[in-house]
């Protein structure tokens, strides 16, 4: 509780909220310059409001020198542990890893109804937001499926980066946070191809024939988990 009430404190402040946003959406380290330049203010109140989210373990720093001599560069990143809200205190994180293994006692066929399961979502992802923009697949345009994928994405706290080439029918997909991190721990690899069903479930969803390769992976210490998808639209 104490943790929470310290938490909840340090992001009352709007300015330090929307910093933390700001380094969310950035995919990468910060320093307190481009913090300052980017809200406008001075570097020492940019420096107080990071030291604050370092502080309740939001964020992590490192110092790096720049090679034009002088006091080594502090830069800021997202800290890998995971900040939880609940009143009272749930652990969906443990109720995961024990439906995890509880599918694996199944064997081969836990596996893929865990697989199949993740398809599902994904696709029911896509169909939420067809549902909400209240259109239909066939009057969207090839720019509109892939906006629609990145704001399902975004929502599913992927913290995406897509770059799209309709030409080419080439979807470059790369994602910064993975929502299943902690519980790779019980299967690796079974999770991340659970997610990967999961992606695939939202292109399927939007694209009647696509191929998606895995090209980077975070838990082989990539910065992202990457993908090529080539669409047939």
């Amino acid at each position: 509780m104490e943790q929470t009430l310290k938490i909840t404190n340090v992001l009352a402040d709007p300015t330090r909220y929307y910093i933390y946003q700001h380094i969310v959406n950035n995919h990468g380290d910060v320093s307190v310059q481009e913090i300052a330049d980017s809200f406008n203010i001075h570097p020492n109140v940019a420096r107080l409001h990071l030291s604050k989210l370092e502080d309740i373990d939001m964020l992590t720093s490192n110092s790096r020198k720049t090679g034009k001599g002088g006091r080594p560069s502090r830069l800021y990143r997202l800290s890998d542990k995971v900040i939880q809200l609940h009143f009272p205190y749930r652990n969906f994180q443990l109720l995961a890893k024990i439906a995890v293994q509880s599918m694996m006692t199944l064997g081969e066929q836990g596996k893929q109804a865990l697989y199949e399961t993740g398809k599902v979502f994904g696709e029911e992802l896509i169909n939420q937001q067809l549902a909400l923009n209240s259109t239909s697949i066939d009057r969207l345009s090839f720019a509109e499926k892939v906006n629609m994928l990145k704001n399902a994405a975004t929502i599913a706290g992927l913290s995406p980066e897509i770059q799209a080439s309709e030409e080419e029918n080439k979807i470059s997909f790369r994602i910064f946070n993975c929502p299943f991190k902690e519980v790779t721990e019980v299967e690796p690899g079974t999770i991340c191809s659970m997610h990967n069903s999961f992606l695939k479930g939202m292109f399927e969803a939007l694209f009647e024939n696509v191929t998606i390769v895995e090209k980077e992976n975070m838990m082989s210490n990539c910065e992202a988990c990457s993908y090529q998808a080539s669409v047939l639209t």
